[in-house]
Formats: C-alpha cells, sequence, structure tokens
C-alpha cells in the first residue's frame, strides 16, 4: 500500500490519482495506435478519451444520486460536491455516451468505435483498480487466510470493514480483490487485442469485451464485500450479468462468436 507516491512541500501526489491518470494515458496510446491503424486520424485518441473521462464523471455522479435519491432530495449539494460516489458501471454508461458523440461527429462508424476503444476500456480499468489498490479506497474484499491476504493498515478511508464502519482487528487480512480485478483486466485486454487484427464483423470486439468484463465482475464480485439487493447478488453483479447478456445476445445474433471460433 503507498496512498501517497511523493509529497513536493505543499504538492501530494496521490497514488489514486496518477494511476487514474496513467490509465487515461494509456487508453489514449492505444486507442491512438488502433486510430491510425485503422484509417482515421490518430490524433482523436485525446478528445475521445478526454470525453469519456467528462462523460464518466457525470455519468458515475448520476448514478450515485439515483441509488440514494431521497437522501439526496433532503441534501442535494452534498450529493453534487462531494469527492465520493464514482461508481464504474454510471462512468462507463456517461463515457460511452459522450465519446460515442465524438465519434459521430468525426464520421467514424459506431460499431468500428467500439471495436477501437474496447482494448483501452479493459487495460484502463485494471490500471486503474491498481490505483484503487495502492489508495485502499475501499475496495478489498472479504476476510481471509489466503496467503496472499492484504491488510490495508494505511487505506484512505481508514482500516474499517466498508460494510460496518467497524475496524478491522490486528492481523486481518482480506482477498485484494483490486489485484484480482487488475489480472482479469490484463487478460480481456491480452484477448482483445490479440483478436484485433482478425477479420470478423465490426462490433464484435466491443460485444465480447462486454461478455468477458461482466463475466469477471460478476465473478470477483463474490469476494468483495458490497450489499446484495436481489437474489444474493450484489448491484455490480446485475450489472456484470446485464453485459453479459447484451454482449452475447449481439455475439449469437449475427453470427460473431462462429467468427471468433474460426480465428
Amino acid at each position: 500500500m503507498l496512498p501517497i507516491l511523493f509529497q513536493f512541500g505543499p504538492v501530494t501526489i496521490y497514488s489514486f490519482g496518477a494511476f487514474m491518470a496513467l490509465a487515461a494515458l494509456t487508453a489514449a496510446w492505444v486507442v491512438h495506435a488502433e486510430l491510425k491503424r485503422n484509417g482515421y486520424n490518430p490524433e482523436l485518441a485525446s478528445t475521445m478519451v478526454f470525453a469519456a473521462a467528462i462523460g464518466g464523471l457525470v455519468g458515475a455522479r448520476i448514478l450515485f444520486i439515483a441509488e440514494d435519491w431521497s437522501n439526496f432530495l433532503r441534501s442535494p449539494w452534498d450529493y453534487i460536491f462531494t469527492g465520493a460516489g464514482f461508481t464504474w458501471y454510471g462512468g462507463f454508461l456517461g463515457g460511452l455516451v459522450a465519446a460515442s458523440w465524438v465519434v459521430r461527429k468525426n464520421h467514424i462508424p459506431w460499431l468500428k468505435a467500439v471495436d477501437i476503444a474496447a482494448p483501452a476500456l479493459a487495460i484502463a480499468y485494471g490500471i486503474g483498480r491498481l490505483g484503487c489498490h495502492l489508495a485502499g479506497d475501499g475496495d478489498w474484499g472479504t476476510v481471509t487466510s489466503v496467503p496472499w491476504g492484504v491488510a490495508y493498515t494505511k487505506a484512505i478511508i481508514g482500516w474499517v470493514d466498508p460494510s460496518t464502519g467497524i475496524p478491522y482487528p490486528p492481523g486481518v487480512r482480506v482477498h485484494p480483490t483490486p489485484i484480482y480485478e487488475f489480472l482479469q483486466s490484463a487478460l480481456i485486454f491480452g484477448i482483445l487485442w490479440a483478436l484485433r487484427k482478425k477479420a470478423h464483423v465490426p462490433g464484435t470486439l466491443f460485444w465480447l469485451y462486454l461478455t468477458l468484463s461482466g463475466l469477471a465482475r460478476l465473478v470477483v464480485e463474490f469476494w468483495r464485500l458490497n450489499p446484495t439487493v436481489a437474489l444474493g447478488l450484489s448491484e455490480a453483479q446485475w450489472f456484470g450479468l446485464a453485459m453479459i447478456i447484451v454482449g452475447l445476445w449481439q455475439l449469437l445474433r449475427t453470427g460473431r462468436v462462429k467468427t471468433l471460433a474460426a480465428t
């Protein structure tokens, strides 16, 4: 754990912010390379990533407010200006909408654009989770005795059980689920990167990304501390299931699964 990377007088560089920036830069590099390879203006990469970042912040905040609507109505300013509440799925949807506006404005076919973005989404998410791990922002898992268990004693939110707010006793270790998610994301990126030059119907890589990332989140949530909302599954797992259903449906609907198998 390393919540603070460097301090230069009054300037503090936090690991979480640094890795978010690294995730954005990596995504921009991947998109730049893929735009160039596919014959589009590679300079659009920074615009796409910037739009996705802004749209992601807005989308994440909207979902955060929607999840706790009654409390938001009682104290709206606290919800609008707080630094908490940035959920991945709200950010994903908001970022997708914003980036889609950019590609439409620049006359790039949407399915081609999301194929270009799919590997970038995978690796950026994984790098971001490394930032969560170093900062200890509460994304860790359940208590465990596995040898690779971690005690987030310097966590930015405090070394407490996020579901109860009660401090953990000395010696407690938990599943480092941000590391699990980084490894999952690296694997998904590797699969998408290996397939990107293969002949496929436009949209195939993106629908495959939805399927694999939804499955990854569905699985890792069994080790996380998020509360269940229905049928023993957390909200993130329901979003993951929705992504799997949409992704598989699109892959099967146009025979993309057969295309992938053939490659």
